[in-house]
């Protein structure tokens, strides 16, 4: 951690008075903290001009310094996307109350009770790349679950991150919540130094490129939730539909490319692959997608070869290897070596196999017949999301509400003494109560 700056007294001030707010956040109603995003939802709304504005902005300074297409395409956030996020949030709003939920009640011994309840993390510091409607969602979460949030994006996004924030607090102001639980840095220095916020910061979540993810989890002492990469993979078995099949394949590779839950791999079972390949190459072509593939696919018409860094690249573009392999655990094989366990999904008509791909490949998401795009905080019903999870411990796959708020154990008594337990005066009951 050599190479993270300390950080300053004005960075420990303002993460103070977001931990400050967090606490008086965590106490709030349910009601308040709902009727909190609908008036953020209607700040931005009511800023949404000059959002867009900034974001033209940001894009012709980022199109100028040759900001990679992918980038480019997270970065937009033009009267169309500004309105679904907005939506987002306010579907948000009307979730379930994620904090003082029961999850355990139980009678120690007699006027000794346990009780386990849902409470926020804290504060979460969110640092991501390009997207800013990320910011909104990130917002909507961190607030509807009782957290303070600090938040960092990326310099091609300056503009646009600054009107979005000002728009959210301005909204808050008038709301009951205070408006310092969330707060933007916008410098270098700033995002660095937010990883030496142990004590103020109770999770770092990254939002970027495998050298950002990678850059955080080396040099934090924070605990760290997000993925490096987003290596997706599509299988089509050998008795797959193949209009379902091309339908499918081609939808997870170009519906939205710069995601990560788009494929960049595609497996073809090889009694399948001659009748598959036929109809794919010209439609994946007509969509603009350049094909590598290894020699038997190369065979069947795919004009570029692929070599073993194919089958480890996140392209983030319309770039797709194929492999063909000659069973179901050659395709789980290839997946255990290079996936991500960001989302797998196998197309087939045979139960039993799609039955033991789900069971078998260890990935935050696992699908059988249908697109690798649907791993996605809204697309859930989540209303939004933080970010994707790969870990194996949870919170997994798409975060939202559950995956920030924590737990905390109350026990209630009247005058009880373990010496009591343990001398066998007393003895405990362990009789489980209604939730």
């Amino acid at each position: 951690m050599s190479s993270v700056p300390q950080p300053s007294a004005e960075l420990l001030q303002r993460a103070g008075a977001v931990r400050l707010a967090a606490v008086e956040l965590g106490q709030t109603r349910d009601g308040e903290r709902a009727q909190a995003l609908e008036a953020m939802a209607n700040g931005l709304s009511e800023s949404a001009a000059s959002i867009v504005a900034a974001n033209q902005e940001d894009l012709e300074r980022s199109a100028a310094e040759g900001l990679a297409p992918a980038l480019m395409a997270r970065l937009k956030l033009d009267d169309t996307k500004l309105k679904a996020a907005i939506a987002g949030l306010r579907k948000v709003a009307k979730l379930p109350d994620p904090l003082g939920n029961r999850q355990l009640h139980r009678e120690l011994a007699e006027g000794l009770v346990l009780e386990r309840l849902t409470v926020p993390l804290g504060v979460v510091g969110v640092i991501f790349e390009a997207r800013p409607d990320a910011l909104i969602q990130i917002s909507a979460l961190a607030i509807r679950s009782g957290n303070g949030a600090i938040l960092k994006g990326g310099s091609e996004a300056r503009c646009t991150n600054e009107a979005v924030m000002k728009a959210l607090q301005d909204g808050l102001k008038g709301s009951g919540v205070s408006p310092s639980a969330l707060a933007l840095l916008t410098t270098r220095q700033e995002s660095l130094a937010l990883l030496r916020l142990d004590g103020l910061v109770d999770l770092i979540i990254p939002r970027g490129s495998n050298e950002l993810v990678r850059f955080i989890q080396d040099n934090t002492r924070i605990p760290v939730l997000g993925h490096a990469d987003g290596i997706c993979h599509l299988f089509v078995d050998a008795s797959a539909d193949l209009d379902q099949a091309i339908q499918v394949a081609i939808d997870s590779k170009t519906q939205y490319p710069a995601a990560c839950n788009a494929i960049e791999t595609l497996l073809i079972h090889d009694s399948i692959a001659p009748a598959f390949l036929s109809k794919a190459i010209p439609g994946f072509e007509s969509a603009g997608v350049t094909l590598r593939g290894d020699p038997a696919s190369q065979a069947l018409g795919v004009k570029q070869a692929a070599d073993d860094n194919d089958w480890q690249t996140e392209y983030l573009d319309l770039i797709l290897a194929i492999r063909i392999v000659p069973d179901m655990d050659a395709a789980m094989a290839h997946i255990r070596r290079y996936g991500s366990r960001h989302t797998e999904a196998i197309i087939t008509n045979d139960q039993a196999s799609a039955d033991r791909f789900l069971a078998a490949v260890d990935s935050a998401g696992v699908y059988q017949n249908c697109s690798t795009r649907f791993a996605d905080g809204f697309r859930y019903g989540l209303g939004a999301e933080v970010g994707i999870s790969t870990q194996t411990l949870p919170p997994r796959g798409p975060v939202g509400l559950e995956g920030l708020v924590t737990y905390r154990y109350r026990l209630r008594g009247q005058g009880h003494l373990a010496a009591d337990f343990a001398s066998g005066i007393r003895q405990f009951s362990h009789v489980d109560l209604p939730l």
